[in-house]
């Protein structure tokens, strides 16, 4: 089995690509081991010392580190990652659950959160997703729109120039009524 790593914007994390679907059509993302119980992949990358966040993506697992160089960690968490898919163990435990995302907007503008949900989905993910991260819809108010960062993209040095100058410009050009992005 061979895994590709790739850097990405945020210095803390590292992508790592096993070239198998790691959690097709969701995303999990675990700041602590305690979160990451659902999960026997990410509790094993949680038992390296170092490790401070695990994303699991469609095909990816990007890992952040506090306290730690990469030159040390990167070895183990391929490791790490190696010995769970060979083993043959699931990436999460029994059946899969919806991740809550409890979302906000007034009545009255459902068609304008579907069409900057479907904005996110078509132009904004797939490019967030290639640095390692994901990023969801919150909610929608008084013409602000409150989206969840995830991933790599939690906690980046570039998040706030990607939410102002690439996801707020998209926005505000493709729906009028918005006027601004903010992360939750």
């Amino acid at each position: 089995m061979f895994i590709q790593t790739e850097a990405t914007p945020n210095p803390a994390t590292l992508k790592f690509i096993p070239g198998k679907p790691v959690l097709p059509g969701s995303t999990r993302d675990y700041r602590s081991e305690a979160e990451a119980g659902e999960s026997p992949l990410a509790s094993k990358l949680f038992g390296i010392k170092g490790v401070s966040g695990v994303f699991l993506g469609h095909d990816f697992v990007t890992v952040s580190r506090k306290d730690a160089e990469w030159q040390q960690l990167k070895p183990a968490v391929l490791g790490a990652i190696m010995d769970h898919y060979m083993s043959g163990a699931p990436v999460l435990a029994g059946a899969p659950t919806a991740a809550s995302e409890d979302e906000f907007f007034d009545e009255g503008a459902g068609d304008t959160v579907k069409t900057i949900k479907d904005l996110l989905d078509s132009r904004v993910r797939p490019a967030v997703a290639q640095d390692g991260g994901d990023i969801t819809f919150k909610g929608f108010k008084d013409g602000i729109v409150y989206l969840n960062m995830k991933g790599s993209c939690a906690g980046c040095p570039s998040s706030t120039a990607t939410l102002k100058h690439g996801i707020e410009n998209l926005l505000r050009h493709f729906v009028p009524t918005v006027t601004e992005v903010r992360q939750v």
